[in-house]
């Protein structure tokens, strides 16, 4: 099960970087909480960086960063916003599988990532509504496809340049497959749709992307499989994906640990007070522990269906114990807590996004049941 990638990378200290962008990030994100609007500054911030490139390797004119560091850096701006932290692991996530891709299955990825070096791009990922099923249509054309889809939870779009995408072809021999591939988002035909008002999360700018016939080259489609079944695209995101997505909110978790233990010590000591902070960091090491798992699996695992499952569990444990520990935190800091000014309110329902992201507490569990018995995934 176990790749040896030792000499793959070589080791680089993006702390720095991510501690800019975390303060840069943090001076607006009550703003953008409050408005529903995108997260400028932080992407602005990002870019400065360097960061949307890190991940493609220095051959291909990239920073090398792995994707433990990566995921490090994620985190790091979570403490600052976690929009900006989950708006960008969207990003981080498409860049590290097509370079994982490129190295271990000679996938033609290639000229994607020179172009993400060269030109500086930001990528949009069409979200977990884009699954084993896809959504949208898929025509053939002379030359090419038209496809038509309306395409949610397109975060980062408001700075993005190419969304990577699919849609469902029906084709005459194989039946229903899925396409994959790009298209920029100032395309003919690409138009976005402001739906983006939320719980949590709100400067993400996670709009819908409406492609109304939209072309698409017959050299532009990237892949195709199956609709509705497991394929190895999909082992290699859910190997990789879920470990940047959930930096995010292990990030967001340890800030409010942070803040909250600044507000109660504040207070008269008190046994049940101690008991509240020890409750917090259970919960904190809990979702730090399912994280590294995660890590480990996205640097040192082969894809599969164990590794799936895998991953998958460890993004539900990772969420489930962020989602705790804010809460905890929440009871830590008490009445001071309660204000919106303290941070906590906000960090609450940012961290309740971690729910949504496939697979879903009982989606994981059955394909974790599955797999334990040997039945098929799907």
């Amino acid at each position: 099960m176990l790749l040896d990638m030792s000499d793959r990378f070589k080791p680089a200290d993006w702390t720095a970087a991510a501690r800019a962008v975390a303060e840069a990030a943090a001076a607006h994100a009550e703003r953008h909480d409050a408005d529903d609007s995108f997260v400028a500054e932080g992407f602005a911030q990002l870019k400065q960086a360097g960061l949307f490139k890190a991940l493609v390797p220095v051959d291909l004119g990239g920073g090398g960063a792995t994707i433990a560091e990566m995921c490090d850096v994620i985190r790091t701006i979570a403490k600052g916003c976690g929009s900006t932290a989950l708006a960008f692991s969207m990003h981080c996530h498409l860049i590290a599988a097509a370079a994982w891709r490129r190295e271990h299955q000679n996938a033609p990825t290639e000229a994607l990532l020179r172009r993400v070096a060269a030109e500086d791009l930001i990528l949009v990922s069409s979200g977990g509504n884009d699954w084993l099923d896809s959504g949208g249509t898929a025509v053939k054309v002379e030359g090419g496809f038209e496809i038509t889809a309306r395409k949610p939870f397109a975060s980062g779009s408001p700075a993005g340049d190419l969304l990577m995408t699919s849609a469902v072809y029906d084709d005459p021999e194989e039946g229903r497959v899925v396409l994959h591939f790009g298209v920029p988002l100032k395309a003919p035909g690409v138009g976005s749709v402001a739906t983006w008002q939320v719980l949590g999360m709100r400067g993400t700018g996670s709009n819908d992307l409406v492609l109304d016939k939209v072309f698409v080259a017959d050299a532009a489609i990237s892949g195709r499989r199956p609709a509705g079944e497991w394929h190895m695209l999909f082992h290699v995101i859910s190997k990789i994906a879920f470990a940047m997505i959930y930096a995010a909110y292990v990030g967001l978790a340890e800030a409010a640990r942070d803040k909250a233990v600044a507000l109660a010590a504040r207070r008269s000591p008190d046994p049940l007070l101690a008991q509240i902070a020890g409750e917090l960091d259970n919960e904190l090491l809990s979702a730090r522990l399912a994280h590294e798992r995660q890590v480990t699996i996205a640097m040192d695992w082969a894809p599969g269906p164990e590794t799936t499952s895998a991953a998958l569990a460890c993004r539900t444990l990772a969420g489930r114990h962020a989602i705790a520990a804010v809460s905890k935190a929440l009871d830590l800091a008490g009445g001071q807590g309660f204000y919106r000014k303290a941070g906590l309110e906000r960090m609450l329902r940012d961290v309740q996004a971690a729910r949504f992201h496939p697979l879903t507490e009982k989606a994981q569990q059955d394909l974790a049941g599955r797999t334990a018995l040997g039945w098929p995934l799907a």
